[in-house]
């Protein structure tokens, strides 16, 4: 946008400059051809005057003489044709096209005194002529010679003048282009800059109030509407996690209600009809603890987009990112926790080698091992009997920790709305979840500077990839790019 609004303003303004310099330069040729005509007309009108006392006196040596002093004074010809005979000076001849055609003007008393306008380079010279003589007979004709090379030279200086002059205003108007379109572009991209900031972390600091006073308004108007969704998202954020928690206390007392009310079930029925009791507890408390889970993710990944951006968003990293986490030992640690629920499901869980060239990332460890736990726990419940590979994979760009498995997986489509807040897949609708687990690994990978990446395995499956970036010595970032992952493992 400031290349074009420039452009324009460049081109507005070198137009100007060369309109005003053609004009400019227009007056001046014409000033000085008219300041040189009259000169020449004068000096036509002198020569006619005292060419006709010659003819009349029958004495045509002084009109010779104030020819030849006027020819060695001005280096400019003249000549004038008498009845008795044609006197020359300056070399002035008929041989010339341009003599004879304004001698045969004259003669037909067809005075030819305009000088055409004077340009910078041209012709060194023309003619000028006129008829003397009564007023019903023409005695003779008067040629006069006009130089332009000395009124050329005064037209080129102009010329320079004016030029220096047009380069110099253009430079000003130019730069003066410039600075206003920064001063009216400066709000727009702080505008557009805080547009950004507010999607990704839903705030963003106060606009300061500069440029034309129609943006300092919608500056004021942005930072007011910022300030408004921001308490608006925090008041959501905070509702969900108060009534989340505050609900813990009356389901937990209820549950101990129910265990209590077990001791005293004598019958089958009611024991049964208890036990399904108990297990919608147990399900509200999983609801209650994926969304205290998920509200501790979405604030902090609100917290590090506000801290510093994101490092699959091409910015700079943050002075305050996370101290460096070795993935591999965090990956064994949960493998091993999870053997037993993988026994009792008849899953395997294989821990893959480390890779060749260790890289560290810059990950939180605890949420690192929340994330893998949670990819586990999810193949286990979606994928039973399958075999499960954790690994981590060291790319040119990127540190990706895998999480694949040979389960039924999920199509195109399911893998795209799987990080949806409780989504589940129709096909695991009898699956006991909350829907949550994607969800909470995705925003905790973002706090972290990481994305998750679903993927199909092969020949069928899932793949469940965080991906890091990953620094050229080999150390996670979290400012640049890793557009080189993303390929199946």
């Amino acid at each position: 946008m400031k290349l074009r609004v420039l452009g324009l303003l460049s081109v507005l303004s070198v137009l100007l400059v060369v309109l005003g310099s053609t004009a400019i330069l227009a007056s001046v040729s014409r000033e000085l051809t008219q300041e040189l005509q009259i000169r020449r007309v004068t000096a036509l009108n002198r020569f006619a005057q005292v060419a006709f006392d010659a003819a009349t006196a029958g004495d045509s040596a002084g009109l010779k003489t104030e020819m030849d002093r006027y020819s060695e004074l001005y280096g400019e010809g003249v000549l004038i044709r008498l009845q008795g005979g044609t006197l020359r000076s300056g070399g002035l001849a008929e041989d010339r096209a341009e003599v004879r055609d304004a001698m045969a003007r004259a003669n037909l008393n067809l005075s030819d005194t305009a000088l055409a306008p004077l340009q910078p380079f041209g012709p060194g010279s023309e003619v000028i002529s006129r008829s003397f003589g009564s007023a019903s007979q023409v005695l003779g004709e008067v040629v006069l010679e006009v130089n332009l090379e000395s009124a050329r030279q005064k037209l080129r200086e102009r010329w320079i003048v004016v030029g220096l002059a047009a380069a110099a205003l253009a430079a000003v108007l130019l730069l003066a282009a410039a600075r206003i379109t920064a001063w009216v572009l400066r709000p727009v991209h702080r505008l557009n800059t805080a547009v950004t900031e507010l999607e990704a972390t839903g705030r963003t600091g106060q606009l300061p109030e500069d440029g034309p006073p129609e943006l300092r308004e919608l500056s004021r108007s942005f930072s007011r509407m910022a300030r408004t969704v921001s308490q608006s998202l925090n008041s959501q954020r905070q509702l969900i996690a108060d009534t989340s928690h505050e609900l813990r206390n009356p389901v937990g007392a209820l549950r101990l209600r129910i265990d209590l009310l077990q001791l005293e079930l004598q019958s089958a029925r009611q024991k049964d009809a208890a036990a399904g009791v108990v297990a919608e507890l147990e399900r509200v408390e999983e609801i209650l603890e994926g969304v205290l889970k998920l509200a501790a993710a979405e604030h902090r990944a609100s917290e590090d987009s506000a801290r510093s951006p994101r490092g699959f968003a091409g910015r700079e990293p943050s002075a305050a990112a996370p101290a460096l986490t070795d993935p591999y030992p965090v990956l064994q640690g949960e493998a091993e926790r999870a053997e037993p629920a993988a026994r009792r499901c008849g899953a395997t869980v294989f821990l893959a080698s480390p890779p060749e060239r260790a890289a560290s990332i810059a990950c939180n460890p605890a949420e690192l091992a929340q994330m893998v736990a949670e990819l586990i726990n999810n193949a286990l419940k979606y994928a039973p009997g399958a075999h499960i590979e954790v690994a981590v994979r060291v790319r040119p760009t990127v540190v990706s920790i895998e999480v694949s498995d040979d389960g039924p997986g999920l199509t195109a489509d399911e893998r795209a709305a799987a990080t949806g807040r409780f989504w589940r897949s129709p096909q695991n609708r009898g699956v006991r979840g909350t829907g949550l687990g994607m969800t909470i690994v995705d925003k905790l990978a973002s706090a972290n500077s990481g994305r998750l990446v679903l993927a199909e395995a092969s020949p069928h499956g899932l793949v469940a990839r965080l991906e890091f970036p990953l620094g050229p010595d080999g150390v996670g970032t979290a400012g640049q790019d890793a557009a080189g992952g993303g390929s199946n493992g």
